[in-house]
């Protein structure tokens, strides 16, 4: 009787590893490598901002072969999630960058507005002289942005795909603003990472709630908030009350405002206080920022299309949610000088909301020298950014080489941020079973320290904040 040899088996995967590239003790340049047998994907790809040395690490090289990438997940659309991804093409990534409709969409829009800034920047560095670098380049151009969209492979949220070699994904909605995602991903040696992106917050005036976590091997949270706590009655008192004070002394507000999804919450906040006449019928509010008013244009689609993201109240009053007539639109450079040129009370909506660079710049250099006018920080202001020094008491601001005095009232509103807040996070993760390990991430080095200690005190769970470069075993 002759004995038959057994098939060879495959020898089993080895443990995924997980390496932090960014948005480690930083708010800012999120980007997380998971590598296994078969498969290395990158989740969020964002520029890094704020103090010049975390800057400069955008002009580092990535701490990976692009080419050697099969795949980027992002998790929404904001610069410090997806404004790498043109550098990474540029060095040589073709795969498929995975993506909410939504995401892809307004994607798009930050990535070429990124683009044109920067390249308006290192023009403007030449021709004043102001950079240590001759000549000023951009990180990347238009072309590369055009390179980069070829890439985008938008995916429905809900549904599983598969990756590449067994690994597979689900998006689920994040209410952090339209588009947003967290993100589930199933290792070919079946352990699950989850990716928390930036978690929204229940209340946000205009999104549902985040999907409940439903629990992975490991999970990355954000913890920008994660040592605060948010006071949405309060913050929305505060912000009325800037404005009613600035108006009534014939000044200008003037709103840095993120152009993704704060400026449509500014919006809806100043529509409420028209209706209610705290803002007078006269006095005009502008919105001068061409990718804030492309990205309203993706906010109205969806409110025609009547998305599930939405909450039903702002489904059912349409456009008007999101218009406090009179509300007039500045796209192109004549129009928004002519707002600079106005006098008398007016609101004045621009980007970048931690005043990075952009239009709003223009209006701070013209309204912070009159004690009349008035600047409101709606939202986090990272460390090393124009908004951070105005909220800290900064008596100067350096913009355009040169440094403006501070006399205008400057008022931090945070709690209009559309990130959920200490006690919003551990809600979120309550009732979920335990992961191996949970990372804290995308949070100043505090603020992730105090909710790791929060989720071992209280949900006894294993939590970490991992160190910028550091590599791990995904158990």
């Amino acid at each position: 009787m002759s004995e038959t040899t057994p098939a060879p088996t495959a020898p089993p995967a080895r443990p995924a590893l997980l390496r932090f590239l960014g948005g480690v003790r930083t708010v800012t340049g999120s980007k997380f490598l998971v590598e296994g047998d078969r498969a290395r994907l990158l989740v969020d790809c964002g520029l890094f901002q704020g103090v010049a040395d975390l800057r400069r690490r955008n002009w580092e090289k990535p701490g990976v072969d692009p080419s050697d990438i099969h795949a980027v997940v992002v998790t929404h659309a904001h610069l410090d999630h997806c404004g790498y991804l043109p550098r990474l093409v540029r060095h040589g990534f073709r795969g498929p960058v995975l993506m909410s409709t939504a995401t892809a969409r307004l994607a798009e829009i930050v990535l070429r507005d990124s683009a044109r800034l920067q390249m308006e920047a290192a023009e403007h560095a030449n021709d004043h002289g102001w950079s240590k670098h001759r000549p000023a380049k951009p990180l990347y151009d238009d072309a590369d942005v055009e390179q980069t969209i070829k890439f985008f492979d938008p995916v429905p949220v809900g549904g599983e795909v598969e990756i590449v070699g067994g690994t597979r994904l689900v998006l689920h909605h994040g209410g952090h603003i339209l588009g947003s995602t967290w993100a589930r991903l199933t290792l070919e040696d079946g352990h699950t990472l989850a990716f928390s992106g930036d978690l929204g917050r229940p209340g946000h005036p205009l999104l549902l709630p985040p999907e409940p976590f439903s629990g992975a091997d490991v999970l990355l949270m954000e913890s920008t908030y994660g040592d605060r706590r948010h006071d949405h009655e309060s913050a929305r008192r505060a912000f009325a009350s800037v404005i009613a004070r600035t108006l009534a002394r014939g000044g200008t507000v003037v709103v840095p405002a993120f152009a993704i999804d704060r400026t449509e919450v500014v919006l809806h906040e100043l529509a409420a206080l028209r209706a209610e006449g705290t803002l007078p019928p006269g006095v005009p509010v502008y919105v001068d920022s061409p990718m804030a008013l492309a990205a309203l244009d993706v906010y109205r689609d969806a409110l025609r299309a009547r998305s599930p993201e939405l909450r039903p109240e702002v489904v059912a009053r349409g456009e008007a949610a999101l218009s406090p007539e009179p509300f007039l639109a500045a796209r192109t450079v004549q129009e928004s000088i002519d707002i600079n040129n106005t006098t008398g009370p007016a609101v004045v909506v621009s980007s970048a909301g931690m005043a990075t660079g952009g239009r709003v710049l223009h209006h701070l250099h013209r309204t912070l020298p009159d004690p009349r006018n008035a600047v409101v920080i709606v939202g986090f202001a990272a460390a090393g950014t124009r908004a951070r020094d105005l909220v800290d008491g900064a008596r100067v601001l350096k913009m355009f080489g040169e440094y403006v005095p501070v006399r205008a009232e400057v008022a931090d509103v945070p709690h209009f941020s559309a990130h959920a807040d200490a006690d919003q996070i551990i809600d979120w993760l309550r009732g979920a079973p335990a992961p191996h390990t949970t990372y804290l991430v995308h949070g100043e080095e505090s603020a992730s320290a105090a909710l790791r200690d929060r989720i071992d005190r209280q949900l006894g769970w294993t939590a970490v904040v991992p160190r910028s470069g550091e590599a791990v075993l995904v158990r």
